[in-house]
């Protein structure tokens, strides 16, 4: 089997690890999926990715992809029905993929940082939590002001942008559930509670049994 397939290497719960689960299984490329738990990493993730961190595909060629986002376009290229891509835009039009990916980078780069200190502020004793909640805020205003006037964060349809940057969100809210529900961002509870509760979320968040080499 692992001659034949991709091996993907992953942790339920990370957001960068189901952000590249979702892809995969849009895309419905088959593979090998091996869960781990990232206090006893195996063997032959560390081999390929020395850097440790899921997720890992490693490709049947031997090509090692350990970027999520990198996993996430290498799997949008095998297919894509739905265009979370947007096509090639026409001349003077705004190119669509290249806003996708500015707004996937605040994320990554600026949103992420918060959000770890947001979750782990015991680590963090130079601020209160609700400091960096409040730091936090700022890219949820954004998202929120993008979703008053359109049901996903680019257009009328899901692109890369959502499902790159709800798994995120997501933990955001998870660590106040309360406050996060009854905070002035109606617009993005309404649609991180339509990602929570669909089918492709729901598909990628089921248990699997532990890989054991």
């Amino acid at each position: 089997m692992t001659d034949q397939l991709p091996i993907f290497y992953s942790f339920r719960r990370c957001p960068y690890a189901m952000r590249a689960r979702l892809a995969l299984a849009y895309s419905n490329v088959q593979l090998e999926h091996r869960e781990i738990i990232l206090k006893n990493k195996p063997a032959p993730m560390l081999e390929a990715s020395p850097k440790g961190t899921v997720p890992v595909l490693v490709l049947v060629d031997g090509t090692v992809i350990d970027e999520s986002l990198d996993i996430m376009l290498w799997a949008l290229a095998k297919n894509d029905p739905d265009h979370w891509l947007p096509h090639k835009p026409q001349p003077r039009e705004p190119a669509q993929s290249e806003l996708i990916m500015t707004l996937i980078e605040e994320n990554d780069q600026v949103f992420k940082k918060h959000l770890d200190r947001y979750k782990y502020a015991d680590r963090f004793p130079e601020h209160p939590q609700s400091f960096y909640r409040e730091q936090g805020e700022l890219f949820l205003q954004k998202l929120d002001e993008r979703l008053a006037v359109q049901p996903f964060l680019m257009s009328e349809q899901i692109t890369l942008a959502d499902m790159a940057i709800a798994p995120f969100v997501r933990q955001f809210a998870h660590v106040d559930r309360d406050w996060f529900y009854q905070s002035r961002y109606q617009h993005l509870q309404r649609w991180l509670t339509q990602f929570l509760a669909s089918d492709l979320f729901q598909s990628i968040m089921k248990k699997k049994p532990l890989w054991k080499a």
